[in-house]
């Protein structure tokens, strides 16, 4: 076991997580996106939003998607946005 599937073990006892929801691969992959698309102190604090919506319900069930198009697209997005004004 290498020490990321171990702190992810040590983490879900400790919070009573189901291991087996934890779609670990999906969660880094967003925050990867997150940090080189958007910066790089988004990407924890996004992590952190997604299982805040999740646990409370409110996040759609393509979330997870939904936030990496978002990050992915950051670029053209703020252009559009700062384009507006």
């Amino acid at each position: 076991m290498n020490v990321l599937a171990e702190w992810t073990a040590l983490v879900c006892k400790e919070l009573g997580i189901d291991q087996d929801k934890v779609d670990r691969d999906a969660v880094l992959d967003l925050t990867r996106d997150v940090a080189h698309g958007v910066t790089r102190p988004a990407a924890p604090l996004t992590a952190y939003l997604l299982g805040l919506a999740q646990g409370s319900g409110t996040a759609p069930p393509d979330a997870t998607d939904r936030l990496t198009t978002l990050a992915r697209n950051w670029a053209e997005a703020t252009a559009e946005t700062l384009g507006d004004h």
